[in-house]
C-alpha cells in the first residue's frame, strides 16, 4: 500500500499497525533541512580538526631524525666510479648486490646520483662489500663527530 502523495512512508506503516499519525509535507522537509544543516556544520568542524591534526603531525614527522646504524663508519665520497664500485675515503670499494644509497632525506638514490665530495656513513656486509651508504646532513655530521 503506497501513496502517490509525497507523504512519509513511515506514516503509512504506522497506519498499518493502528497508530494514528498526522504529518504534513512541510514539517517533514523542515526537519530534514534542519538535520542536513546541522550535519554539514558537524562535518565542517570535523574537517577543520582533521586538517589541524595533519598539519601538526606533518611537523612532527618532519622533525624526526633518522637513526644511523651503530656500526656505521664515516668517509668522504671520491670521484665517480663504474657500477658496482664506489670511492670512499680514497679507497675504491665494491657496492654489495642489493646495496642501497640514501640521500639526506632518507630517499634511496641510484649509484650515478651519488655526488662526489659529500660526507657519508656506510656499513659493510659479511663479504666486505658496502651494504648501505647514508649521505649525512650537517646535523648528522656533528652527531657523528660527537659520538667518536
Amino acid at each position: 500500500m503506497r501513496t502517490r502523495d509525497r507523504g512519509c512512508v513511515c506514516a503509512v506503516k504506522a497506519l498499518r499497525i493502528g497508530i494514528s499519525v498526522i504529518m504534513q509535507q512541510p514539517d517533514l522537509i523542515k526537519g530534514f533541512d534542519y538535520n542536513l544543516k546541522q550535519g554539514l556544520g558537524n562535518m565542517r568542524n570535523l574537517l577543520l580538526i582533521l586538517m589541524a591534526a595533519s598539519v601538526l603531525l606533518a611537523g612532527v614527522a618532519h622533525a624526526q631524525l633518522r637513526t644511523l646504524p651503530a656500526n656505521a663508519k664515516r668517509a668522504t665520497v671520491g670521484q665517480p666510479q663504474q657500477l658496482p664500485y664506489v670511492e670512499l675515503g680514497g679507497k675504491v670499494v665494491r657496492l654489495a648486490p642489493g646495496g642501497v644509497i640514501y640521500d639526506q632525506h632518507n630517499r634511496s638514490i641510484v649509484h650515478g646520483a651519488l655526488p662526489p665530495g659529500v660526507d657519508v656513513a656506510f656499513t659493510i656486509d659479511m663479504h666486505g662489500d658496502i651494504a648501505r651508504i647514508y649521505i649525512l646532513t650537517p646535523h648528522e655530521q656533528t652527531r657523528f663527530d660527537q659520538k667518536k
